[in-house]
Protein backbone atom coordinates (compact mmCIF):
# COMPACT_ATOMS: atom_id res chain seq x y z
CA UNK A 1 0.00 0.00 0.00
CA UNK A 2 1.61 3.61 -1.05
CA UNK A 3 1.09 5.75 2.43
CA UNK A 4 1.95 9.42 1.49
CA UNK A 5 1.07 12.39 4.04
CA UNK A 6 -1.78 11.63 5.89
CA UNK A 7 -3.81 14.78 6.89
CA UNK A 8 -5.16 12.72 10.21
CA UNK A 9 -1.57 12.17 11.21
CA UNK A 10 -0.76 16.26 11.29
CA UNK A 11 -1.73 18.57 14.27
CA UNK A 12 -1.49 21.07 11.33
CA UNK A 13 -0.72 21.31 8.05
CA UNK A 14 1.41 23.94 7.76
CA UNK A 15 3.96 22.58 10.44
CA UNK A 16 6.55 19.72 9.52
CA UNK A 17 7.05 16.97 12.48
CA UNK A 18 9.97 15.65 11.98
CA UNK A 19 10.29 14.34 15.37
CA UNK A 20 8.72 10.46 15.55
CA UNK A 21 11.22 8.95 17.62
CA UNK A 22 9.68 10.88 20.48
CA UNK A 23 6.19 10.45 19.76
CA UNK A 24 4.71 9.27 16.63
CA UNK A 25 0.61 10.50 16.13
CA UNK A 26 -1.84 8.11 16.75
CA UNK A 27 -3.13 6.01 13.91
CA UNK A 28 -6.24 6.09 12.49
CA UNK A 29 -6.79 2.65 12.79
CA UNK A 30 -5.32 2.71 16.12
CA UNK A 31 -7.88 5.39 17.05
CA UNK A 32 -11.14 3.51 15.82
CA UNK A 33 -9.95 0.22 17.82
CA UNK A 34 -9.80 2.50 21.19
CA UNK A 35 -13.12 3.86 20.69
CA UNK A 36 -14.25 0.61 19.75
CA UNK A 37 -13.12 -0.80 22.72
CA UNK A 38 -14.71 1.76 25.03
CA UNK A 39 -17.71 -0.01 24.73
CA UNK A 40 -16.41 -2.94 26.75
CA UNK A 41 -16.24 -0.19 29.79
CA UNK A 42 -16.08 -3.88 31.72
CA UNK A 43 -12.76 -5.07 34.25
CA UNK A 44 -11.12 -8.11 32.38
CA UNK A 45 -10.59 -9.28 35.46
CA UNK A 46 -14.54 -9.32 36.27
CA UNK A 47 -15.87 -12.88 36.41
CA UNK A 48 -19.45 -11.53 35.16
CA UNK A 49 -20.91 -11.62 31.65
CA UNK A 50 -19.30 -7.93 31.11
CA UNK A 51 -16.32 -8.93 32.24
CA UNK A 52 -15.51 -11.85 30.11
CA UNK A 53 -16.32 -10.12 27.13
CA UNK A 54 -13.54 -7.33 28.08
CA UNK A 55 -11.42 -9.96 28.96
CA UNK A 56 -11.77 -11.51 25.50
CA UNK A 57 -11.22 -8.56 24.20
CA UNK A 58 -7.95 -8.33 25.25
CA UNK A 59 -7.09 -11.60 25.03
CA UNK A 60 -7.49 -11.07 21.16
CA UNK A 61 -5.19 -7.57 21.36
CA UNK A 62 -2.16 -9.85 22.98
CA UNK A 63 -2.72 -12.04 20.36
CA UNK A 64 -2.66 -9.85 17.90
CA UNK A 65 0.32 -8.23 19.08
CA UNK A 66 2.19 -11.27 19.41
CA UNK A 67 1.40 -11.96 16.05
CA UNK A 68 2.33 -8.99 14.40
CA UNK A 69 5.72 -8.79 15.99
CA UNK A 70 6.52 -12.64 15.34
CA UNK A 71 7.17 -13.02 19.25
CA UNK A 72 5.44 -16.96 19.92
CA UNK A 73 6.04 -16.59 23.74
CA UNK A 74 4.32 -14.41 26.70
CA UNK A 75 3.43 -10.95 26.20
CA UNK A 76 2.90 -8.81 29.64
CA UNK A 77 0.60 -5.95 28.77
CA UNK A 78 2.14 -2.57 30.53
CA UNK A 79 2.00 1.37 30.97
CA UNK A 80 4.75 1.82 27.91
CA UNK A 81 8.56 0.71 27.47
CA UNK A 82 9.77 2.53 30.69
CA UNK A 83 7.56 0.02 32.77
CA UNK A 84 8.63 -3.23 30.61
CA UNK A 85 12.16 -2.19 31.55
CA UNK A 86 11.58 -1.64 35.37
CA UNK A 87 9.51 -4.88 35.48
CA UNK A 88 12.22 -7.06 34.13
CA UNK A 89 15.15 -5.06 35.85
CA UNK A 90 14.03 -5.59 39.07
CA UNK A 91 12.14 -9.14 38.82
CA UNK A 92 15.09 -11.36 36.39
CA UNK A 93 16.01 -14.11 38.57
CA UNK A 94 20.01 -13.48 38.50
CA UNK A 95 21.91 -11.74 40.77
CA UNK A 96 24.08 -9.13 38.36
CA UNK A 97 23.01 -6.36 36.03
CA UNK A 98 24.89 -4.42 33.51
CA UNK A 99 23.73 -1.80 30.39
CA UNK A 100 24.93 -0.15 27.45
CA UNK A 101 26.56 3.03 27.83
CA UNK A 102 24.39 4.43 25.34
CA UNK A 103 21.42 2.91 26.57
CA UNK A 104 18.44 5.47 27.61
CA UNK A 105 17.76 6.97 30.99
CA UNK A 106 15.11 4.94 31.61
CA UNK A 107 17.60 1.73 31.67
CA UNK A 108 20.01 3.14 34.30
CA UNK A 109 17.29 4.39 36.30
CA UNK A 110 15.75 0.84 37.49
CA UNK A 111 18.83 -1.26 37.39
CA UNK A 112 20.43 -0.18 40.42
CA UNK A 113 24.31 -0.09 40.31
CA UNK A 114 24.90 -1.67 36.80
CA UNK A 115 28.12 -2.40 35.11
CA UNK A 116 28.52 -0.49 31.90
CA UNK A 117 29.23 -1.93 28.37
CA UNK A 118 30.99 0.05 26.31
CA UNK A 119 30.50 1.18 22.46
CA UNK A 120 33.15 2.28 19.84
CA UNK A 121 33.07 5.85 18.31
CA UNK A 122 29.69 4.07 15.90
CA UNK A 123 28.17 3.30 19.12
CA UNK A 124 28.18 -0.38 18.88
CA UNK A 125 28.78 -2.46 21.62
CA UNK A 126 32.13 -3.50 22.30
CA UNK A 127 32.55 -6.92 22.92
CA UNK A 128 35.67 -7.55 24.88
CA UNK A 129 33.74 -5.28 27.32
CA UNK A 130 30.55 -7.18 27.17
CA UNK A 131 33.10 -10.76 27.14
CA UNK A 132 34.17 -8.80 30.84
CA UNK A 133 30.68 -7.83 32.29
CA UNK A 134 29.48 -11.74 31.65
CA UNK A 135 32.61 -13.34 33.25
CA UNK A 136 31.21 -11.87 36.37
CA UNK A 137 28.43 -13.70 38.03
CA UNK A 138 25.04 -13.80 35.65
CA UNK A 139 23.80 -10.71 34.69
CA UNK A 140 20.80 -9.46 33.25
CA UNK A 141 22.47 -7.06 30.82
CA UNK A 142 20.01 -4.27 28.90
CA UNK A 143 21.23 -3.91 25.45
CA UNK A 144 19.11 -1.25 22.71
CA UNK A 145 18.05 -2.57 19.44
CA UNK A 146 17.91 0.70 17.99
CA UNK A 147 18.99 3.78 19.11
CA UNK A 148 16.74 6.55 20.38
CA UNK A 149 19.26 9.50 19.62
CA UNK A 150 21.54 7.51 16.60
CA UNK A 151 19.76 4.76 15.17
CA UNK A 152 22.69 2.77 15.17
CA UNK A 153 21.38 -0.58 15.24
CA UNK A 154 22.97 -3.12 17.89
CA UNK A 155 24.24 -6.88 16.59
CA UNK A 156 21.35 -8.26 18.87
CA UNK A 157 22.25 -11.99 17.97
CA UNK A 158 25.91 -11.71 18.40
CA UNK A 159 25.35 -10.28 21.97
CA UNK A 160 22.12 -12.36 22.40
CA UNK A 161 24.80 -15.79 21.70
CA UNK A 162 27.31 -14.60 23.69
CA UNK A 163 24.97 -14.11 27.08
CA UNK A 164 23.42 -17.37 26.54
CA UNK A 165 26.54 -18.61 26.39
CA UNK A 166 27.75 -17.02 29.74
CA UNK A 167 24.48 -18.04 31.77
CA UNK A 168 23.11 -14.31 31.53
CA UNK A 169 19.90 -12.74 30.16
CA UNK A 170 19.48 -10.13 27.35
CA UNK A 171 16.92 -7.47 27.58
CA UNK A 172 16.48 -6.00 24.57
CA UNK A 173 15.03 -2.41 24.47
CA UNK A 174 12.87 -2.09 21.47
CA UNK A 175 11.09 0.80 21.55
CA UNK A 176 12.59 2.42 18.32
CA UNK A 177 12.40 -0.67 16.38
CA UNK A 178 8.88 -2.47 17.55
CA UNK A 179 6.36 -2.64 14.57
CA UNK A 180 9.35 -1.18 12.19
CA UNK A 181 12.08 -3.48 11.88
CA UNK A 182 12.22 -7.00 12.67
CA UNK A 183 12.80 -8.18 16.29
CA UNK A 184 15.51 -9.47 17.31
CA UNK A 185 16.01 -12.64 19.93
CA UNK A 186 16.12 -12.40 23.38
CA UNK A 187 14.74 -13.27 26.92
CA UNK A 188 13.28 -9.85 27.29
CA UNK A 189 12.00 -7.48 25.01
CA UNK A 190 10.41 -3.78 25.73
CA UNK A 191 8.16 -2.17 23.61
CA UNK A 192 6.46 1.25 23.19
CA UNK A 193 3.34 1.99 21.63
CA UNK A 194 3.66 5.60 21.27
CA UNK A 195 6.49 4.69 18.58
CA UNK A 196 4.58 3.18 16.26
CA UNK A 197 1.31 4.74 16.07
CA UNK A 198 -0.52 3.33 19.04
CA UNK A 199 -2.09 5.55 21.94
CA UNK A 200 0.74 6.98 24.74
CA UNK A 201 0.53 4.76 27.88
CA UNK A 202 0.66 1.26 26.94
CA UNK A 203 3.40 -0.71 25.90
CA UNK A 204 5.17 -4.52 26.57
CA UNK A 205 7.09 -6.70 27.96
CA UNK A 206 7.83 -9.86 25.75
CA UNK A 207 9.74 -12.62 27.50
CA UNK A 208 10.42 -15.93 26.40
CA UNK A 209 10.21 -18.06 29.82
CA UNK A 210 8.07 -16.93 32.35
CA UNK A 211 10.32 -18.82 34.98
CA UNK A 212 13.40 -16.28 34.93
CA UNK A 213 10.87 -13.18 35.84
CA UNK A 214 9.69 -13.34 39.29
CA UNK A 215 6.29 -12.89 39.84
CA UNK A 216 4.24 -10.51 42.40
CA UNK A 217 0.83 -11.17 42.29
CA UNK A 218 -2.41 -9.24 40.84
CA UNK A 219 -3.02 -9.14 36.83
CA UNK A 220 -0.90 -10.20 34.23
CA UNK A 221 -0.52 -13.70 35.17
CA UNK A 222 0.74 -12.60 38.40
CA UNK A 223 3.21 -9.68 37.19
CA UNK A 224 1.96 -6.75 36.70
CA UNK A 225 -0.55 -5.00 39.06
CA UNK A 226 -3.40 -2.89 37.93
CA UNK A 227 -6.75 -3.04 36.06
CA UNK A 228 -5.77 -3.86 32.77
CA UNK A 229 -6.12 -1.13 30.00
CA UNK A 230 -8.24 -2.71 27.35
CA UNK A 231 -9.07 0.36 24.99
CA UNK A 232 -5.02 1.22 24.50
CA UNK A 233 -4.12 -2.85 24.33
CA UNK A 234 -6.86 -2.39 21.56
CA UNK A 235 -4.98 0.90 19.87
CA UNK A 236 -1.31 -0.79 19.72
CA UNK A 237 -2.86 -4.39 18.19
CA UNK A 238 -4.22 -2.13 15.77
CA UNK A 239 -1.57 0.17 15.26
CA UNK A 240 0.90 -3.10 14.88
CA UNK A 241 -1.52 -4.99 12.83
CA UNK A 242 -1.64 -2.08 9.94
CA UNK A 243 1.94 -2.42 9.55
CA UNK A 244 2.02 0.93 8.48
CA UNK A 245 5.96 2.07 9.16
CA UNK A 246 7.10 -1.56 8.27
CA UNK A 247 5.42 -0.97 5.01
CA UNK A 248 7.18 2.19 4.25
CA UNK A 249 10.33 0.85 5.23
CA UNK A 250 12.11 0.90 1.83
CA UNK A 251 10.88 4.85 0.95
CA UNK A 252 12.12 5.74 4.48
CA UNK A 253 15.41 4.52 3.29
CA UNK A 254 15.28 6.40 0.12
CA UNK A 255 14.25 9.67 2.21
CA UNK A 256 17.13 8.94 4.80
CA UNK A 257 19.58 8.73 1.96
CA UNK A 258 18.46 11.55 0.11
CA UNK A 259 18.68 13.97 3.55
CA UNK A 260 21.87 12.81 4.70
CA UNK A 261 23.41 13.48 0.99
CA UNK A 262 22.13 16.43 1.06
CA UNK A 263 22.93 17.74 4.20
CA UNK A 264 26.77 16.11 4.03
CA UNK A 265 27.06 18.39 0.94
CA UNK A 266 26.03 21.29 2.98
CA UNK A 267 29.39 20.52 5.38
CA UNK A 268 26.72 18.42 8.20
CA UNK A 269 28.87 15.72 10.00
CA UNK A 270 26.77 12.27 10.24
CA UNK A 271 26.44 10.65 13.67
CA UNK A 272 27.57 6.83 13.47
CA UNK A 273 27.45 7.02 9.45
CA UNK A 274 29.88 4.00 9.44
CA UNK A 275 27.09 1.58 11.04
CA UNK A 276 23.91 0.30 10.04
CA UNK A 277 20.78 2.16 11.63
CA UNK A 278 17.41 2.24 11.57
CA UNK A 279 16.20 4.08 8.41
CA UNK A 280 13.52 6.35 10.56
CA UNK A 281 16.40 7.94 12.74
CA UNK A 282 19.66 10.64 11.76
CA UNK A 283 21.86 12.46 14.00
CA UNK A 284 23.50 15.19 12.67
CA UNK A 285 25.60 17.96 13.37
CA UNK A 286 26.19 21.32 12.34
CA UNK A 287 29.23 22.40 12.72
CA UNK A 288 29.24 26.04 14.87
CA UNK A 289 25.19 26.48 15.69
CA UNK A 290 24.39 24.99 19.26
CA UNK A 291 21.69 22.12 18.87
CA UNK A 292 19.65 24.43 21.49
CA UNK A 293 19.17 27.15 18.90
CA UNK A 294 18.81 25.15 15.97
CA UNK A 295 15.91 23.64 17.93
CA UNK A 296 14.29 26.82 18.64
CA UNK A 297 15.13 28.32 15.27
CA UNK A 298 13.56 25.44 13.17
CA UNK A 299 10.43 25.51 15.63
CA UNK A 300 10.28 29.11 14.42
CA UNK A 301 10.19 27.94 10.72
CA UNK A 302 7.55 24.99 11.76
CA UNK A 303 9.61 22.61 11.96
CA UNK A 304 9.69 19.88 14.63
CA UNK A 305 12.69 17.95 15.26
CA UNK A 306 14.72 16.94 18.83
CA UNK A 307 18.37 18.22 19.98
CA UNK A 308 20.90 15.75 20.64
CA UNK A 309 21.17 16.42 24.17
CA UNK A 310 18.70 16.24 26.52
CA UNK A 311 17.13 19.32 28.85
CA UNK A 312 16.85 18.90 32.36
CA UNK A 313 15.70 21.44 35.88
CA UNK A 314 16.42 24.33 32.70
CA UNK A 315 19.74 24.07 31.81
CA UNK A 316 21.49 22.16 28.79
CA UNK A 317 23.38 18.83 29.98
CA UNK A 318 25.63 17.01 27.37
CA UNK A 319 24.00 13.78 25.85
CA UNK A 320 25.41 10.76 27.70
CA UNK A 321 24.94 8.63 24.42
CA UNK A 322 27.38 11.08 22.40
CA UNK A 323 29.62 11.31 25.39
CA UNK A 324 29.93 7.40 25.20
CA UNK A 325 30.92 7.98 21.74
CA UNK A 326 33.62 10.10 22.25
CA UNK A 327 32.15 12.54 19.89
CA UNK A 328 33.99 15.41 20.43
CA UNK A 329 32.66 18.51 22.43
CA UNK A 330 32.39 20.73 19.89
CA UNK A 331 30.66 18.60 17.68
CA UNK A 332 28.24 17.23 20.30
CA UNK A 333 27.32 20.53 21.61
CA UNK A 334 25.57 20.64 17.53
CA UNK A 335 24.12 17.73 17.21
CA UNK A 336 20.11 17.42 16.12
CA UNK A 337 17.73 14.31 15.67
CA UNK A 338 15.19 13.77 12.63
CA UNK A 339 12.86 11.36 12.77
CA UNK A 340 10.54 9.90 10.11
CA UNK A 341 6.89 8.45 9.95
CA UNK A 342 4.98 7.09 7.65
CA UNK A 343 3.45 10.91 6.66
CA UNK A 344 7.21 11.92 5.85
CA UNK A 345 7.44 12.52 1.61
CA UNK A 346 10.30 13.97 -0.21
CA UNK A 347 8.92 17.77 -0.37
CA UNK A 348 9.25 17.94 3.80
CA UNK A 349 13.38 16.80 3.05
CA UNK A 350 13.55 19.90 1.18
CA UNK A 351 11.79 21.61 2.97
CA UNK A 352 14.00 20.44 5.59
CA UNK A 353 17.37 21.39 4.18
CA UNK A 354 16.88 25.27 3.17
CA UNK A 355 15.64 25.54 6.84
CA UNK A 356 18.78 23.87 7.30
CA UNK A 357 21.12 26.00 4.73
CA UNK A 358 19.78 29.55 6.05
CA UNK A 359 20.25 28.55 9.92
CA UNK A 360 23.66 27.86 8.95
CA UNK A 361 24.06 30.97 6.48
CA UNK A 362 22.90 32.87 9.90
CA UNK A 363 25.39 31.35 12.53
CA UNK A 364 28.17 31.65 9.84
CA UNK A 365 27.46 35.43 9.25
CA UNK A 366 26.83 35.98 13.39
CA UNK A 367 30.36 34.10 13.30
CA UNK A 368 31.99 36.28 10.89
Amino acid sequence: MAIGRNPQLLSRPDRLYLDHAATTPVLPAARAAVADALEHWANPSSPHGEGRAARAALDQARRTIADALGWPHDVILTSGASEAIALAATHALVAGRAVGATEHDAVPAVMGRPKTVTVDADGRVDTDSLDAVLAGDPTLVAIQHVNNETGAIQPIADIYERTQAAGALLLADCAQSAGKLPLPDADFIAVSGHKFGAPPGVGALLVKDLSKLRARGGQERGYRRGTENLPAAAGMAAALGSSEFATVLPRMRDLRRSLEDSLVAEGATVIAAETERSPFIGAYAMSGVASASQLVQFDLAGIAISAGSACSSGSMKASRVLQAMNIAPEIAACVIRVSFGPDTIENDIVRFIAEWRRIRDHGQAKAA
